[in-house]
């Protein structure tokens, strides 16, 4: 899946001369966290909601709420915007959009065309709602949890047993353990979870968990 799909297109966007007051209040009426700063059509750097919040009032301030909203009105965006801003293509996947987000410790990547014009915003709260949806959780449907270890054919063997018993799996998943094992989660459509249980075992695997969720 790609950052087209899960993005925010056509995000708001400010010039780097509109005031701190008023990119406030753009994010407080638009319910943002992030608008990037475009000038003459090139991105030039990105503001927060974070960024914002620290130069506004606060107990250490020695200024009054009137002074300290006369400042606001005539600091501009261009001051404090961040000018290294990390970007991403649409066509980049969207876990590699989660890998820079983590890697660089932010909320959001700026997304920018070919031409280098921002088109859209991908969030972590976009990357959760991908991460919920593949995962097939809004279906509901049973969740087991297989460990099982790191060799040739344990993929055929259990998908094998849900082909022979009907079952259509929803979402299937592998991760490492510390013991050098895979964890497998499969959602399925599970009636009844005992010819599974038992055919798995059969095949040398043990359900470590199963839930039905929703």
């Amino acid at each position: 899946m790609n950052v087209a799909k899960r993005m925010t297109p056509n995000p708001a966007t400010i010039v780097s001369t509109m005031t701190i007051i008023d990119a406030l209040q753009l994010m407080r009426d638009r319910k943002i966290r992030r608008l990037p700063v475009v000038d003459n059509g090139k991105l030039v750097g990105i503001v927060t909601d974070r960024d914002l919040r620290e130069i506004s009032a606060s107990p250490a301030t020695s200024l009054s709420i009137f002074e300290l909203n006369y400042l606001l009105s005539k600091m501009q965006v261009k001051e404090i915007m961040a000018k290294n801003v990390v970007t991403i293509s649409p066509e980049a996947t969207v876990e590699e959009a989660a890998l820079q987000m983590y890697n660089h410790k932010i909320g959001g990547l700026v997304v920018l065309d070919s031409g280098g014009k921002v088109i859209g915003i991908i969030t972590e709260t976009d990357i959760f709602k991908t991460f919920v949806d593949v995962m097939g959780l809004p279906q509901g449907k049973t969740r087991l949890a297989i460990v099982v270890p790191d060799r040739l054919g344990v993929i055929h063997d259990i998908s094998g047993v849900f082909k022979e018993l009907g079952i259509s799996i929803g979402s299937f998943a592998s991760y490492p353990t510390e013991d050098g094992q895979y964890e497998i989660i499969i959602r399925a459509d599970i009636k009844d979870p005992k010819p599974v249980t038992e055919q798995l075992a059969k095949k040398g695997y043990t359900v470590q968990h199963m839930v039905q969720i929703g």
